[in-house]
């Protein structure tokens, strides 16, 4: 097996863009693969002749990204599209969300995985409503990085002081929320349909002097790069291949999983949860390939020194680790589903490999996504985001969503038609 396979990759970026409509999010992206030379000849000509078509002179990048056929007659987008580009130094992953309040969970969802956002700005709107709907969710799942785009400054002259008030306007907010003490923000002037400050640098703004977008994509920490986090290991299947003929693999006893965060070596003292046991991290396999130490993302096998009981469900960390099973979670919870949220029910909570069934213990306060007061209610209908306490049956070994993304995160499970309700985020 070649090292590229056994080394975690921390070139990817996820990224995600998000505004209001007409922003441009479609158009913006669509440039950035047009102008980094992604797209295929066969998708620029289908797109250049839906273009004349409509009697434009240009060719309508935006169509690159709008894959639904509602999206094209609309010119909206709804659904979460994903797009792939790559550059000389790294890979993107792109999360294209729909802007509008009513596909708030799309968004959330979207969000749940990106590093970094871009947030668009019409320079001839300013800061709306939508804008900060979206920054509030961009803080709500932890997204690191914010880029605010001011972007259609060919429709202002590309007039400084329109940018400038954009930008003191924003930063106001964001400390309202507490949004600027926590993130990294950074502001770029642009026109994502001339293609200004995206990869290429024009001349129209000789007054700003900073990055063009793709150099700070270029530049942004990916996941798990930026500070030391826990080793998390949630055991998704006991490897035990008796009946094999290989006297060798007669005592076997692997334990198989997705490293979460954090890395382990060969060596390393653990401790599996909930039962607390302790042993010593005997080998590590990567398919065939014995490895001294795995990271984060890398789908490892384990072997420990000690026969120790452990299942699917469990969860192996470092010796002293900070990590503890719990039966009361509190957490911000984004309702995904038709059918409100009736605190008279029991539902199921997935964490990581993990299962349990919970009852809702109270709910804190909704929050209005636009206006971003809490609100006392008794349910939750869909789209809506609130402050809930759950009782558990079965004890989760769970970190803050602040800490760690991975095992701050759960889903919730409507047990009578199997489908995924609710998505949390742990305090």
């Amino acid at each position: 097996m070649n090292a590229v396979n056994t080394q975690h990759n921390d070139s990817l970026l996820r990224f995600m863009t998000c505004g209001s409509v007409d922003d441009g999010k479609s158009t913006l992206i669509g440039r950035l693969l047009f102008d980094t030379k992604t797209i295929l000849a066969d998708t620029l000509t289908q797109i250049s002749n839906t273009s004349r078509k409509r009697g434009m002179e240009a060719v309508d990048l935006s169509l690159l990204t709008d894959g639904l056929q509602a999206e094209r007659e609309q010119g909206i987008t709804i659904d979460v599209a994903y797009r792939y580009f790559s550059t000389g130094t790294r890979k993107y992953i792109i999360a294209d969300a729909p802007g509008h309040e009513q596909y708030t969970r799309n968004m959330v969802t979207a969000a749940s995985t990106a590093n970094l956002a871009i947030i668009l700005i019409d320079a001839r709107r300013g800061v709306l409503t939508q804008t900060r709907r979206h920054s509030y969710l961009a803080h709500l799942v932890g997204i690191q990085h914010i880029v605010v785009a001011v972007n259609k400054m060919d429709l202002v002259n590309y007039d400084q002081a329109t940018y400038d008030k954009i930008c003191a306007d924003y930063l106001a907010f964001a400390k309202e929320i507490g949004l600027a003490q926590a993130r990294d923000i950074r502001f770029i002037p642009m026109s994502a349909l001339m293609g200004d400050m995206l990869v290429d640098r024009l001349d129209n703004m000789p007054w700003y002097l900073g990055e063009t977008l793709l150099e700070i994509l270029e530049t942004a920490p990916a996941a798990h790069t930026e500070k030391d986090e826990e080793f998390r290991f949630p055991v998704q299947f006991v490897c035990r291949p008796h009946a094999s003929a290989d006297a060798e693999l007669h005592d076997f006893r692997g334990f198989m999983g997705r490293i979460e965060s954090g890395e382990i070596s060969v060596g390393d003292t653990v401790t599996v949860l909930p039962n607390g046991y302790q042993s010593k991290v005997k080998s590590i396999q990567l398919g065939d390939v014995q490895m001294q130490t795995a990271q984060t993302e890398q789908s490892v096998t384990l072997l420990l020194e000690d026969e120790i009981d452990t299942s699917r469900g469990d969860m192996i960390v470092k010796a002293g680790s900070t990590i503890e099973a719990v039966k009361n979670i509190e957490a911000f919870v984004c309702w995904l589903s038709e059918t409100a949220m009736s605190p008279a029910r029991t539902y199921v909570i997935r964490h990581t490999t993990r299962e349990s069934k919970a009852k809702v213990g109270s709910i804190s306060y909704k929050v209005d996504v636009n206006t971003l007061e809490e609100q006392a209610t008794t349910d939750l209908k869909m789209n809506d985001i609130a402050r809930i306490h759950f009782k558990l049956a079965q004890p989760l070994m769970v970190d803050s969503y602040s800490a760690n993304r991975a095992t701050g995160a759960f889903i919730i499970i409507d047990d009578s038609t199997n489908n995924t309700v609710g998505a949390g985020m742990l305090i």
